[in-house]
This record gives C-alpha cells, structure tokens and sequence, in this order.
C-alpha cells in the first residue's frame, strides 16, 4: 500500500495573501481541512497547513511561507498528498486507492474475475472496473453486489447477477 495519497490539486490562487484553491479528489472537502502537513508533488515535499476552509465545493488553504499571490501562483497545479499514517479512518472503510489490483472473486463459487483496474466515481455509486478474467466487468459497488472488501487480504468478493 502506498504511503503517501493524492488528495488533491492547486487550481489557482485565492485573494491577495497567499491562500491557494484546490480542488479536493476525497468524499468530501471536509476531509482535506483536517491536515496540518500536507506534501506537495512527487518529492513528497511537506508543507504546513496555517489555516483550511471549503468554499464552494473547493478547498481554500493558507500554507506555510506561501505569503503572497506571486508565491500562491508558484503552487499552481501541484497535487497534494496525505501520509496515511495521519489518517484514521472508521472500522470498514478504506481508500480507493487501495482498490487497484486487488483480486475480484465470486462470492458463491470462489472463482476469480479478474481484478481491479480502475474506480469509476459517478454521481449514484462508485463503480469497480474489473479485468484480466473472461471478460471485462464493471460491478457497482453497492452492499447487493459486493459481499466483502478485503485490501488488507488482497481480495474483494462480488455476488454476480444474470447478466453483469
């Protein structure tokens, strides 16, 4: 499992002192306010977080040494991480990113599909695209078709109706 998450991406500036925008890739924007280190682009750079709001479905942010619009322009299109260590997630949930490459089983019969290799996120549910079995699957990941999510066992468990 990777340690460090994208969560999102500076878009632009926000006013005069140096507070970026970003566009938030979590659940909900929420989520992104609760960091005090966020790191920044490939190098995994940490910066720190003085202050964190949503605005309109985005994150407005002031972050450590940024202090004016020319530094805040700098930023643009950076992608923001988490260190998951910093994260603690509720008893059954998990990060999407977990879901990549883990093995796709039938929940009645055991047999492999295939495995994960992508995650649509559409407005009514998330939808799991399977591959490398018999043919492409894309399963809604709602409690009817997924029996168990298990990224610490390597494997999710899926029931199949007619015709999926």
């Amino acid at each position: 499992m990777e340690q460090y998450l994208e969560v999102g991406k500076i878009t632009n500036v926000h006013g005069v002192m140096g507070e970026v925008r970003v566009q938030p890739w979590a659940d909900s924007p929420e989520f992104l306010c609760q960091f005090k280190t966020l790191y920044v682009d490939k190098t995994h750079w940490p910066i720190q977080v003085e202050r964190a709001r949503v605005h309109k479905n985005m994150v407005i942010l002031k972050l450590h040494g940024v202090t004016d619009v020319p530094s805040a322009l700098a930023m643009r299109n950076a992608v923001l991480y988490i260190d998951r260590k910093d994260v603690d997630l509720p008893a059954g949930s998990f990060f999407l990113a977990d879901l990549y490459g883990l093995e796709v089983r039938d929940a009645q019969s055991g047999q492999v599909l295939g495995k994960v290799a992508d995650v649509l996120t559409l407005p009514a549910n998330n939808v799991y695209v399977v591959r490398g079995g018999e043919r492409e699957l894309m399963i809604p990941a709602v409690p009817q078709f997924i029996a168990e999510t298990n990224p610490e066992g390597g494997y999710l468990r899926v029931n199949l109706m007619e015709g999926l």
